[in-house]
């Protein structure tokens, strides 16, 4: 019988969008894949590509410690039915409620994701701080124990998890799970006028609000740069934007707001640069797919971000939450068609060279296997 994996994410759409390549990788080399998630619409996806999934009636916005417990027997439950060698949580929450539940069971390896820190490492309340004191607590606590890693993303996640005191051989860094470049291929500019698409949940903490200012910027100053925003809210999540300024943000002359859309490369054919002005991020898909498709990129200064926006090179970095710089970036590669195409061939071969999806999918299979073979 082949030796099983199970990825434990909160949704099953997440596991669909953000980490399908590497559960490929491991089915690929024998693995049977189950995937644990709240399953809504993305199970026959899940379906479709072999792996089993396996229904959790958790939410990831109730954080009440009776929920927390329950989560724990449910996911535990599922996994002695299962019996994998090696459990891959993903995100803060699966981390967590992941390794409680692991607490026991025989021979298993756990591998958990920290895939940025998000929201509860940005809020500035005294709910916020005590959340954060709770987590950097469960991490050392949990994080530290025998066949167990914690997977980042990023330099400064790193930092953060040394930070909360996990050891440095128990941390690893893969950066994402990688974009298909062979399916994202260069795609030529598409006419005037200039056109900026922002791709991502609509969330404050991705700058959404912070975009819609810098492009109003820029039509007062009589500059015809369009907006594009590709992506629905997440009631889930606390800064997730409300509806009804999404629609007031549609009737705003150039901003065009298509909600979901599921073929990204029609996106990236019709817009002409990349922007994401996050608070903070793992590493960002969106701007590795429009960089895979040789758009050039903005982004903010901030974690995850400019691990894919190299200033000058791929793309331009601005201060976090600022739209006056943010909008000068905009006009900058907006007025210089040669700076644009350079930047987004610099950003495609970044992306070939250290984001493909073979290639971070082979970086995750070589450390499931080094789990397994270490004793």
């Amino acid at each position: 019988m082949a030796s099983r994996i199970a990825y434990v994410v909160t949704e099953d759409w997440y596991f669909t969008q953000h980490r399908l390549p590497m559960a490929r990788a491991a089915r690929d080399v024998g693995f049977e894949v189950h995937v644990l998630a709240r399953l809504t619409d993305g199970a026959s996806d899940i379906v479709r590509e072999g792996f089993v999934p396996h229904a959790l009636s958790w939410r990831r916005r109730s954080m009440s410690p009776l929920a927390g417990a329950a989560a724990v027997a449910e996911v535990r439950s599922t996994l002695n039915r299962i019996r994998p060698v090696i459990v891959h949580n993903v995100a803060l929450k699966p981390a967590v409620i992941g390794s409680l539940a692991c607490l026991g069971l025989p021979g298993v390896r756990v591998v958990n994701s920290v895939t940025g820190l998000g929201s509860a490492f940005l809020r500035r309340s005294p709910a916020g701080s005590a959340l954060r004191a709770v987590l950097k607590l469960s991490f050392a606590l949990l994080f530290n124990r025998k066949r167990t890693c914690v997977l980042v993303q990023n330099p400064d996640d790193r930092a953060a998890m040394l930070a909360a005191g996990v050891r440095p051989d128990g941390i690893v860094l893969i950066p994402g799970s990688g974009v298909d470049t062979d399916v994202l291929q260069p795609l030529p500019e598409p006419p005037p006028p200039i056109r900026i698409a922002f791709v991502g949940r609509m969330l404050e903490d991705k700058g959404v609000r912070t975009l819609i200012e810098a492009h109003r910027r820029l039509r007062e100053r009589h500059m015809p740069i369009e907006l594009v925003l590709a992506g629905v809210p997440d009631p889930e999540n606390p800064t997730s934007i409300p509806l009804d300024e999404l629609e007031a943000w549609a009737q705003t002359p150039g901003v065009a707001w298509l909600g979901y859309v599921r073929d990204i490369k029609s996106v990236w054919a019709s817009s002409h640069i990349a922007v994401l002005p996050s608070r903070r991020e793992g590493l960002p898909k969106s701007l590795l797919e429009a960089a895979a498709t040789a758009r050039p990129l903005i982004a903010s200064d901030a974690p995850g971000c400019r691990e894919v926006v190299r200033h000058g090179e791929t793309g331009l970095l601005v201060p976090v939450d600022q739209p006056e710089p943010l909008a000068e970036a905009i006009a900058r590669l907006a007025a210089d068609a040669d700076l644009r195409r350079r930047m987004g061939a610099a950003a495609r071969a970044l992306t070939v060279a250290k984001f493909s999806s073979g290639d971070i999918g082979r970086q995750t299979v070589g450390l499931y296997k080094s789990l397994l073979a270490d004793p």
